[in-house]
C-alpha cells in the first residue's frame, strides 16, 4: 500500500472532484492546482499605488493574433495583403477594416504596438503572457487572476474572485499559490455554472447529513496530514457550498438578459462569454478571462483572421459600449492579449507564421487614458521601432492599475522569491 504522504495531487483532486459530483451534486472545483504552495510573504512590501481599477476583464486571443491584420496595419504592399486600414474614433489611430465596430471605441484604448516576448511557441507564449515567467519544469507560476485573488481577495463573499470562460488545459491556474485562488472554469457560457445545485432528490436535510458524513470521514486524514494542500481542499468544499447557496448565483445565467442584448453580443461562445463577464463584474467578481481561439493562421491567414476578427469585433465593441453605458468602464480594466503576433512575410500557404519580436496588445478602462498609442513597430511590423514593452511590463501595468504591491515577495516551495510581474516595470504614464 502506498504511503499517503506520496499520494500524487492529481489523483487526490480527481478523487475529491468525483466525490463532490456524486455525493453533493456539484462539479465546480477550480482548475488543477500545482503540488506547490506559497510561502510567507516578505514582511515589508512597498505600499501599493492608489487603485484606479476595481475589476479586470481579460480577452485572450489564443493562437497568436496577427497584429498586422488587426491593430497595427501597414501600407507596405508585401506586408499588407488585401487588408485596408480604416480611421477610428481616436485621432491618428487606424486599425484593420476587419474591425469596423471596434473602431468606434478606440478612444478608450491604449494601443501598445511595441510588445516583445522571448517566447515564440504557443504553450510557452501562453504561459509567459499569463504569468510573466518562462515555463520551467520544476515549478508552475500563478496566472494574473490568481495573483489578484490572493493579494486583494474577494469583494463578493459568496462568488469566486477569479473566473475563466472557455479556457483550456494550458492555463497556468493558481501555480504555487493555494488551490482556492485558481480560476473557476466555465465551458459554454450559455450553459452557465453547471452542477451548482444539489443532486435530484437531495433535500436540504439530506445534503447537510452528507456534508457532516464527509467531514467525519475526512477528519482523521486532515488531522494526520495538517498541510496547506489538505486544508486547501477543505476550503474548496466550503466555498463550493457557499456558492451553491449564494443569492448571486444567477449572475452566471446569461439567459436572464434580454434577447436583444444577447443578440448584440453575438450568437457565439466568445460573445456570450463577454456578456457573462459583464454580469460577473456587476456582481463583484474581480477577474474574468474570456478566450477566443483560432488565431494560429499559418494557412489562409486573411480569410481566417477576417472570420475571427468578426467575432472579436462584435463581442468587444458591445462589451465596451455596455460597460460604458452602465458606468462600469471607469472601474473595469479591459485587457486584450495574445501570446505573440504574426510575421510580415506571407508564406507559401497564404499564411503568417509565429512572430514574438514585435506585436500588439491593448488596455482600456480602469483609469487608462484612451486614444493613445504606446511605442511603435517598424514600417513592416517586424521589429520594435520605439518604446519596447515586455510582457512583464504589460502585466505590471495591469497590477499597478489595480493597486497591487508589485514588490511583495512570495516564496515558492523551492525557496525562490517571486513577485506578481517578475521584473516588469509598469507604464504609469498610461493612467
Amino acid at each position: 500500500m502506498r504511503d499517503l504522504n506520496r499520494l500524487d495531487e492529481l489523483s487526490r483532486r480527481d478523487l475529491l472532484a468525483a466525490a463532490a459530483r456524486g455525493l453533493l451534486g456539484v462539479g465546480i472545483l477550480p482548475l488543477v492546482p500545482s503540488l506547490l504552495h506559497a510561502g510567507d510573504p516578505a514582511p515589508a512590501p512597498r505600499s501599493a499605488p492608489r487603485p484606479m481599477a476595481r475589476n479586470v476583464i481579460m480577452l485572450y486571443m489564443a493562437g497568436g493574433m496577427s497584429h498586422l491584420d488587426t491593430f497595427d496595419p501597414k501600407t507596405d504592399k508585401d506586408v499588407q495583403g488585401p487588408v485596408q486600414a480604416i480611421k477610428t474614433s481616436a485621432d491618428g489611430i487606424q486599425i484593420s477594416e476587419y474591425l469596423p465596430l471596434t473602431a468606434r471605441h478606440m478612444h478608450h484604448f491604449a494601443v501598445m504596438r511595441s510588445i516583445t516576448s522571448t517566447q515564440g511557441a504557443h504553450e510557452q507564449g501562453n504561459y509567459y503572457v499569463h504569468t510573466s515567467y518562462r515555463m520551467l519544469g520544476t515549478i508552475r507560476h500563478p496566472a494574473m487572476g490568481s495573483w489578484i485573488s490572493s493579494l486583494s481577495g474577494r469583494t463578493n463573499e459568496t462568488l469566486p474572485a477569479n473566473v475563466l470562460i472557455d479556457g483550456n488545459a494550458q492555463h497556468p491556474g493558481p501555480g504555487y499559490l493555494e488551490a482556492k485562488y485558481g480560476p473557476l472554469p466555465i465551458g459554454n457560457p450559455e450553459a452557465g455554472l453547471q452542477h451548482s445545485t444539489a443532486a435530484k432528490g437531495v433535500d436540504e436535510a439530506r445534503f447537510n447529513r452528507r456534508m457532516q458524513l464527509l467531514d467525519h470521514i475526512n477528519q482523521p486524514f486532515q488531522e494526520r496530514f495538517d498541510q496547506k494542500q489538505v486544508r486547501g481542499y477543505r476550503d474548496l468544499y466550503e466555498e463550493a457550498v457557499a456558492l451553491m447557496r449564494s443569492r448571486d448565483l444567477s449572475a452566471f445565467d446569461v439567459t436572464q438578459e434580454s434577447e436583444s442584448m444577447r443578440d448584440a453580443y453575438g450568437e457565439d461562445r466568445f460573445g456570450q462569454g463577454c456578456l457573462l463577464a459583464r454580469r460577473l463584474i456587476e456582481h463583484d467578481v474581480r477577474f474574468v478571462e474570456v478566450t477566443l481561439g483560432g488565431w494560429d493562421t499559418h494557412d489562409e491567414n486573411f480569410d481566417r483572421v477576417q472570420a475571427r476578427a468578426a467575432i472579436l469585433d462584435r463581442g468587444l465593441s458591445t462589451l465596451m459600449a455596455d460597460l460604458d453605458a452602465r458606468g462600469l468602464l471607469d472601474e473595469t480594466m479591459v485587457v486584450l492579449a495574445t501570446e505573440f503576433g504574426r510575421t510580415p512575410r506571407i508564406n507559401g500557404n497564404n499564411g503568417r507564421d509565429h512572430h514574438s519580436k514585435c506585436f500588439t496588445m491593448m488596455l482600456a478602462g480602469g483609469g487608462i487614458k484612451g486614444g493613445q498609442v504606446v511605442g511603435s513597430s517598424d514600417e513592416r511590423g517586424e521589429n520594435v521601432a520605439e518604446g519596447h514593452v515586455t510582457v512583464p511590463d504589460f502585466n505590471a501595468t495591469i497590477a499597478y492599475g489595480l493597486g497591487l504591491p508589485l514588490d511583495q515577495v512570495i516564496t515558492a516551495p523551492n525557496g525562490r522569491p517571486f513577485t506578481i510581474a517578475d521584473k516588469g516595470v509598469p507604464l504609469t504614464r498610461l493612467f
